[in-house]
């Protein structure tokens, strides 16, 4: 299997931007957001696991691969990712990129504000548990991205 790199972290801490500065530079990325990589089951948003399962499984050696999202069962596949990377930043920061943001209309309102502040208390430190490694986002996108880079 190659290479998966998988970008986690709260809203507004900058994984599809990262994505996106990749992609750019001729990555293949999946943000598990779109393309009905999540679904919606009692109540729950996770990954669709034979999908994932499946392109996991058709990777050859030489493949390199980020993704980025945050689901409940995405710890099921952190044993066949070469890097869990949780993106991170201070809640003021989030809540300002959310606001600024035209790309994602979550976090808009007051209640959606409230949900990823506590989530921030909540699920965050359940992310930072299964990470490899933790980026602060409020470093220039560059160097982000470089430094993902160098995993590889």
């Amino acid at each position: 299997m190659g290479k998966v790199i998988y970008i986690t972290g709260m809203s507004g801490t900058g994984k599809s931007t990262v994505l996106k500065a990749l992609a750019s530079q001729g990555y293949r990325t999946i943000d598990t957001d779109y393309d009905d990589w999540t679904l919606y089951k009692e109540g729950r948003h996770l990954l669709d696991e034979a999908r994932l399962q499946n392109l996991l499984s058709s990777l050859s050696a030489d493949d390199v691969l980020f993704m980025c999202g945050t689901v409940e069962n995405q710890g099921k596949f952190y044993a066949q990712f070469h890097k869990v990377v949780l993106f991170s930043a201070p809640a003021d920061v989030i809540i300002e990129r959310i606001q600024k943001r035209t790309n994602n209309p979550y976090g808009k309102t007051p209640a959606e504000q409230a949900e990823i502040l506590d989530y921030l208390e909540t699920v965050e430190p359940l992310l930072r548990k299964g990470a490899d490694v933790e980026i602060n986002t409020q470093a220039p996108l560059e160097e982000i991205v470089s430094r993902i880079i160098k995993w590889l």
